[in-house]
């Protein structure tokens, strides 16, 4: 398992906008899970929404987005390479993320090719799925 300062090695991004707390590349280049504590502390809950804090789509979303470009990262190939978004598909939202929850996160790799991909994430709570998305990218 990778700790977020192992995780910080390979991408770029830093607290606050960190939103991986851990994450194991199960198969390289292929298939990646971390995780999400939400602890309540998160500066973007005390205005998103005041007396009931949810956590924004959005953020979901990036962190969805920041385990798929660990996996493409961790890669020897692409370290030092920076990921950046270049579609968002199929999004669905089923449950929301609240404080003490943990979210469990999934990448898969689709396909890939002259640095353009396209990969398959998720995340789930207690086992449920609370959010899903087709992320296309390009490593530049």
């Amino acid at each position: 398992m990778l700790t977020k300062d192992e995780i910080q090695e390979i991408i770029p991004h830093r607290p606050p906008f960190l939103m991986i707390d851990g994450a194991e590349i199960t198969e390289p280049g292929k298939h990646a899970k971390g995780f999400k504590k939400i602890t309540g502390e998160e500066t973007f809950l005390k205005g998103h929404f005041p007396g009931e804090p949810v956590m924004p789509g959005v953020l979901i979303i990036e962190a969805m987005a920041q385990l798929g470009a660990l996996l493409i990262l961790s890669t020897p190939e692409f370290k030092g390479k920076k990921v950046y978004f270049t579609s968002i598909e199929n999004v669905r939202f089923r449950k929301k993320v609240v404080p003490g929850d943990t979210m469990e996160l999934n990448a898969e790799m689709i396909s890939f090719r002259h640095s353009f991909g396209t990969g398959r994430t998720s995340a789930f709570v207690d086992g449920v799925e609370v959010c899903s998305a087709q992320i296309g990218f390009f490593v530049g």
